[in-house]
């Protein structure tokens, strides 16, 4: 029974004049009184709700021994061996990563050129990008010295807290 319907049942019984009404179904059992024509209650007001806890059945595994389960290895596809040299050949890279949550922009305005292309030496206090936050234009500055490997967010896109924004080969 919702919790709704018994504040229905106590509605209906205070307007009916009714002073005790016991209902029990298989799940609940709830008793209303109310007070009686001179003010007073018929015994005590109890409005009591009987409810069995629930339990639920703890899950059972049985194996038997003849039936020992077998991982299978597959070999890996060849999307994952290219993922997995990919990052470790990016592992050697440092990442310039965004200081902020905002908007991220290759240029200053649409019309000019990028501040970095891949290829590009950057030295630190070098501008590398823009990131809009809060109708601010903040210009992100290299603090790395090296050349612009990979550029890992597409322009006028969101970018998180710290996401890499940059990959910069050091040498």
């Amino acid at each position: 029974m919702k919790i709704t319907e018994i504040q229905d049942l106590i509605k209906f019984v205070a307007k009916s004049g009714v002073s005790e009404v016991e209902l029990q179904t298989k799940d609940v059992k709830i008793i209303i009184k109310t007070k009686n024509g001179n003010g007073k209650y018929a015994e005590t007001p109890v409005i009591q709700a009987n409810v069995p806890a629930i339990t639920t059945p703890a899950a059972q595994v049985v194996v038997s021994p003849a039936a020992q389960p077998v991982a299978a290895v597959t070999p890996p596809s060849t999307a994952e061996k290219k993922a997995a040299a990919s990052a470790a050949e990016d592992a050697k890279y440092v990442t310039i990563k965004s200081p902020m949550i905002g908007t991220f922009y290759r240029s200053s305005s649409p019309d000019k050129p990028p501040f970095v292309n891949i290829g590009d030496e950057v030295a630190p206090g070098k501008a590398v990008c823009i990131i809009e936050a809060m109708k601010l234009f903040n210009e992100i500055e290299s603090d790395v010295k090296g050349k612009i490997v990979k550029i890992l967010v597409n322009d006028s896109t969101p970018v998180e807290y710290d996401q890499p924004l940059f990959l910069v080969d050091p040498s």
